[in-house]
């Protein structure tokens, strides 16, 4: 069944449009991210329009993290406070990115600049995974347990001034430190179109040191409102959120994120993470093709920046 969609101007199959969404939510409540890194990519190599692509996917970001969100909550596993400094660094980090994101669709280069820009994110993220989670899997089959990581904050956290005790995440630091995590991951959402889960995971284990039980619901709470604030942006200022797109991906995505989390008490999760390295450095390897070959078609026009 192919649905027209007014932003993007051009007609896709609906039932691909929302197992997309669902297999990327499924990936939302597995491992905390809010799967934009993925989202977005594929549906450029669908054919949609990167700005249109990023402006919808966070849209979908916010349902499948609503719906992963709530299962980690009925478990207890959200440091509301930990929570709110994040979103509060994440809603500046969303303004500071929309602004950057304008100034790149005035020149003309907002959609190379987010292929260049998740090329090198998901290369570097995705060896990084890559390298651990194969490091993991060498320890389990020589039958030895992997190094246990100690849960400590970065020693630069602990000379940061004004120190509060965030009890569910196990911490007496900063706030300074998760508000400026916020805005990164901020920024990042409204230019790439991601949850941000992917970074903010990693940084909420080995930066600030938060209890494991703690970071995925945590990651998933600030998810949810960060989209929600760039997606606003994004409606308003690029005006480049297609809703249909947005719906399609939105239906599959929070069924999607509901199996992930059941599926995440199940796994083994260095084998999980091996598979979600070795997508992800595809979807990096995929998209330095597209900008490296010679398109079938040299010139294209699609609407109104």
């Amino acid at each position: 069944m192919d649905l027209y969609l007014p932003i993007a101007e051009m007609s896709v199959n609906a039932v691909v449009i929302i197992l997309l969404g669902g297999g990327v939510g499924f990936l939302s409540g597995m491992f905390g991210v809010g799967g934009g890194f993925l989202t977005t990519p594929l549906l450029i190599f669908y054919g949609i329009p990167p700005a249109v692509a990023v402006a919808s996917s966070a849209t979908q970001i916010t349902g499948s993290s609503v719906s992963g969100a709530l299962a980690y909550w009925q478990r207890g596993q959200i440091d509301l406070k930990m929570g709110g400094v994040l979103v509060a660094g994440g809603v500046i980090g969303a303004g500071l990115g929309q602004i950057i994101f304008r100034q790149l669709q005035k020149i003309g280069q907002i959609d190379v600049s987010i292929n260049i820009i998740y090329v090198l994110f998901l290369g570097v993220i995705g060896g990084l995974m890559l390298k651990e989670a194969l490091s993991e899997l060498r320890a389990s089959k020589a039958g030895a347990a992997p190094a246990a990581r100690g849960r400590r904050h970065m020693p630069w956290i602990a000379a940061l001034p004004g120190k509060m005790r965030f009890y569910k995440s196990g911490l007496y630091i900063s706030p300074l430190a998760p508000l400026g995590l916020g805005v990164i991951v901020g920024i990042l959402t409204v230019i790439m179109g991601i949850g941000g889960g992917f970074v903010m995971v990693p940084a909420m284990i080995y930066v600030l040191g938060m209890s494991a039980s703690a970071v995925v619901g945590t990651s998933l709470f600030q998810i949810i409102f960060v989209t929600a604030a760039a997606t606003l942006l994004h409606a308003t200022s690029s005006k480049s959120v297609d809703i249909v797109l947005a719906l399609l991906l939105l239906a599959g995505g929070v069924a999607g994120a509901q199996f992930g989390v059941a599926a995440a008490q199940k796994l083994r999760p260095e084998k999980l993470r091996l598979a979600l390295a070795l997508m992800v450095l595809l979807v990096a390897v995929r998209l330095l093709f597209g900008l490296t070959v010679q398109p079938a078609e040299l010139y294209t026009l699609y609407g109104p920046a």
